[in-house]
């Protein structure tokens, strides 16, 4: 029979050896450390990922806003217009049907121009006298209106702005109001532009989470889920839903609550009952910018299986991780017992060792011998190695400086183009007697022999690299600069010119002949692109953006074969029979020296030359 074992030993198989009542109590109490470890890697990672969702909702809600804002601030202003229109007065004072036909019309037209759901005009009385929706089953011509705060708070301080359910329309939008007077001793009436969030909010369910705008009482309003509307995020009072319900500003729902709850759990989270159970959402809320006064903008991110997913991987790793930690332990307990028998084994390696040392001793001398010769041959080979790479650098300098000097006779072809052309006018004004045009087109001429030598010390600068100064550049004066010198050839090609700006006046830090020159010869080959061509056009466009300015050269015309386009920054190499192949290049060059990017896009429809540069404001901060 086995021998019984002690009740305060044990013996553990995989050690080969007793273990203490002690020992089991210390094994015991690991376990359970380990299993509060695993429990709490679960709650701090479910924490991190609630803190990366709450910031992902914050940085998705401004979006969210601008969206909605761009659609107020574009009809906000209409009423403020219409107010100061004559033929709106007119109509209004003497209710002549002619008058009243015309304000009609115009009112569709510019509804229609503007995208406003409707635009309507309401005498003093209340009623509504024209609207851009006079054709139409539910024309606004002849409701009264005298119930709707819009109209009244127009009639009181001048203007006012309402979000509500349309009584005749059925569909609710934001009312923008302002008070007609023309000069009058009493008010002539309101013109009301009534906008429809509809484009909004089917951008809102593009981006794939619940997004809603609740006013002062909580009651939702514009919202991504049509579901939601006019249900209310705190239970309204009994007298205040009953005075919600006589303005009839939201018809006749029955403001239900939504049923959102804060999260007991977790801060900056709730959840929503969304018919399969309870879900949990991260929120982020502001108020909306450019808003109606109470309004707030909410974003609900859903959250709940990143969550549990990410507590649960967490606890599987936590655990993976603390038992290889228990394993490595085991390990090297065990190891301990080999400790001796190593050490036994490393001895006698040991004395092996030493005497094949003594034996290869002899045999590393002779080898250091030639290691020594080996090294003074491969310093010599360095030495030829770095004075072939400084030649090689050389070269190249030179090749450079070659590539840019081939180059001045392309980039002054153009201003010497302009001088003659200019010169010939010139001469023709003074044969006519005509002295002061004659002296407009010879300060002209001086401007670009000006500016030819300026282009000849900027591309002996460019040669040098880095040496010209760099000052803040208005980008809409560099384009004046580079029209000016193109002015005649656009003139002559009966090219239409078209030029944009977006985000404001944009400044660069750069050099402003350089700049003009890589305009130049965009612009150069748009038009020569465009040659033959009665419906040429080209379009410049300036883009303030938030670190940089983009400056995009555009044209309609066939665009670049992809054999040319291979070869587009390759120089020498042209398609044209006149051409150096070196415009696009020292262009790229001048570009990228500066810290930016050249790009080209062609198709069927035309070629894009896009530039785009760091802003002034983006370098000179600290």
């Amino acid at each position: 029979m086995p021998k019984p074992v002690g009740t305060d030993r044990l013996r553990l198989p995989a050690l080969g050896r007793p273990v203490g009542r002690g020992r089991l109590v210390a094994a015991l109490g690991v376990a359970l450390v380990c299993a509060a470890l695993i429990v709490a890697a679960g709650r701090i990672a479910r924490d991190i990922v609630a803190e990366d969702l709450r910031a992902e909702a914050a940085t998705r809600l401004p979006a969210a806003a601008a969206a909605l804002r761009s659609e107020l601030e574009k009809q906000r202003a209409l009423p403020q217009i219409l107010k100061e229109d004559p033929a709106i007065a007119a109509a209004l004072s003497t209710r002549d049907p002619a008058r009243v036909a015309a304000v009609n019309a115009k009112l569709a037209r510019l509804a229609a121009a503007t995208r406003a759901a409707v635009i309507y005009v309401i005498d003093p009385a209340g009623l509504a006298i024209a609207a851009s929706n006079y054709r139409e089953p539910v024309s606004f011509v002849g409701n009264d209106y005298r119930f709707r705060d819009y109209f009244n708070r127009a009639v009181a301080v001048g203007a006012a702005e309402q979000y509500a359910l349309g009584t005749v329309s059925g569909r609710p939008g934001v009312y923008f109001s302002a008070r007609i007077d023309n000069g009058a001793a009493a008010p002539l009436g309101v013109v009301v532009a009534k906008v429809e969030l509809d484009a909004v909010e089917a951008d809102w369910r593009d981006g794939g989470q619940p997004v809603f705008v609740a006013d002062a009482h909580g009651i939702v309003l514009a919202t991504s889920q049509p579901a939601w509307r006019f249900l209310a995020l705190r239970p309204i009072a009994p007298l205040e839903a009953a005075g919600i319900r006589e303005s009839l500003q939201f018809g006749t729902a029955p403001l239900r609550p939504l049923g959102l709850q804060a999260d007991p759990d977790l801060e900056g989270f709730v959840t929503l009952d969304a018919g399969e159970g309870r879900r949990r959402f991260a929120l982020a809320e502001a108020p909306v910018p450019g808003g109606l006064p109470g309004w707030r903008l909410h974003l609900l991110l859903p959250a709940g299986r990143d969550l549990a997913g990410s507590a649960g991987l967490a606890r599987l790793v936590a655990a993976l991780v603390l038992a290889l930690f228990v394993g490595a332990g085991l390990f090297l307990l065990r190891r301990r017992r080999l400790a001796e028998t190593r050490r036994a084994q490393k001895e006698r390696a040991a004395a092996e060792l030493e005497r094949r040392v003594i034996e290869r001793t002899a045999d590393l001398a002779a080898a250091n011998l030639r290691l020594t010769d080996e090294i003074v041959t491969r310093e010599a080979a360095e030495a030829r190695v770095a004075s072939l790479r400084d030649d090689l650098a050389l070269a190249n300098r030179l090749a450079t400086l070659g590539q840019v000097t081939a180059g001045v006779a392309h980039e002054i072809n153009q201003p010497l183009a302009a001088i003659r052309t200019y010169a010939e006018n010139a001469l023709l004004f003074l044969q006519r007697g005509d002295a002061a045009k004659a002296g407009g087109n010879l300060d002209t001429v001086v401007q670009l022999t000006t500016r030819i030598a300026a282009i000849t010390d900027t591309l002996r600068s460019f040669s040098r690299r880095g040496k010209g100064a760099l000052e803040p550049l208005a980008v809409e004066e560099i384009v004046d600069g580079a029209l000016l010198i193109l002015k005649s050839r656009l003139k002559e090609s009966g090219t239409r010119l078209e030029r944009r700006a977006s985000g404001g006046a944009a400044t660069i830090l750069g050099g402003r002949i350089r700049l003009e020159q890589v305009l130049v010869n965009l612009l150069r080959n748009a038009v020569e692109a465009l040659e033959g061509r009665g419906d040429g056009w080209i379009r410049i466009t300036v883009a303030n953006e938030a670190e940089e300015v983009a400056i995009e050269v555009r044209d309609n015309g066939p665009g670049i074969s992809p054999e040319a386009m291979a070869a587009l920054f390759t120089p020498f190499r042209t398609t044209k029979p006149k051409g150096t192949g070196l415009g696009l290049v020292i262009s790229s060059d001048i570009v990228t020296e500066l810290g930016g990017t050249l790009r080209v896009a062609s198709d069927a429809a035309g070629t894009a030359f896009t530039i785009r540069l760091p802003s002034a404001a983006r370098k000179t901060a600290p």
